[in-house]
């Protein structure tokens, strides 16, 4: 059962219902899509701003003390990733409900008391919406997505939906204690599968980022069962659906752990970033 998602029952007037299926046969989302996008935007709750708690370089030097946790998360978003305390695993959140993925590709949808020391999160309602026919490789699917950006400057996160013929995938394993990135992920899960339906959730940001977040596409799985999934390094697929959420906004949540206070980041941690994503995005 989701710790997370509320059902509303109301009764609304004709006028609205018609109103509601018109912006359906527009859009192609669901009734339950429209009523929360126009509530949230009734409400004010902020779109098209990304929250990020803690920095790639932290992660990097082997910042895995969690500063914050799901619960806290889920008031800055419904989509986006990260990893978990002490490198336990990644992290998928999709639809406000937040998943964790261990070695294997075993994932499981975690408590709001979670506690996470790296993840960027946001309020994901679609700008535009388009359709890849074919992507032989994941190099072909990001080829497809830089067409459709607006720019190179600003932070987009992406939805992909569909049926992976082949997707493979990483899982992070718990990190040993003092273990910096680059050695932690050479003890990582690797492994693949077929005939995969799920969701991709995932981010570009700009090469401006680079000491902040991850430049260039990262992507997270998780399966429509919901207990599969992992970060993604290749994949073959056809009909997928993606959707893009442009970002012109960005919060950052700097951790007071004592392992951030303590850490050394004034290195220039590009190179090892690279190393720990070379197989799962590109600038």
């Amino acid at each position: 059962m989701s710790v997370n998602r509320h059902q509303l029952q109301c009764r609304i007037s004709r006028t609205l219902w018609t109103a509601l299926e018109a912006e359906q046969s527009r859009t192609g989302d669901s009734i339950a899509h429209i009523v929360e996008r126009a509530l949230a935007n009734e409400l004010d709750l902020k779109h098209h701003s990304l929250f990020q708690v803690s920095t790639s370089s932290a992660l990097v030097e082997g910042v895995f003390d969690g500063c914050t946790c799901v619960h806290d998360l889920k008031r800055h978003g419904d989509f986006g990733l990260g990893t978990f305390e002490g490198l336990d695993g990644e992290m998928v959140m999709l639809d406000g409900v937040c998943y964790q993925i261990r070695a294997g590709g075993d994932a499981h949808e975690v408590v709001d008391s979670t506690c996470v020391p790296f993840a960027t999160i946001t309020r994901f309602v679609a700008d535009q919406k388009f359709r890849v026919d074919e992507a032989g490789s994941f190099e072909e699917l990001l080829s497809q997505m830089d067409r459709q950006r607006p720019s190179d400057n600003l932070f987009a996160a992406f939805r992909v939906e569909g049926c992976f013929q082949c997707i493979s995938l990483r899982a992070a394993c718990k990190a040993e204690p003092g273990e910096k990135l680059v050695d932690a992920i050479e003890h990582q899960s690797q492994f693949r599968a077929e005939q995969e339906t799920g969701t991709l959730v995932g981010f570009w940001a700009p090469s401006y980022a680079t000491s902040i977040g991850v430049p260039g596409y990262h992507f997270h799985f998780i399966n429509a069962a919901g207990n599969f999934g992992g970060h993604v390094f290749d994949l073959s697929a056809t009909q997928l659906q993606v959707s893009m959420h442009v970002e012109t906004d960005i919060h950052l949540a700097i951790p007071e752990t004592e392992q951030f206070l303590a850490a050394d980041l004034a290195a220039d941690t590009r190179a090892a970033l690279e190393r720990a994503e070379k197989d799962s995005h590109r600038n």
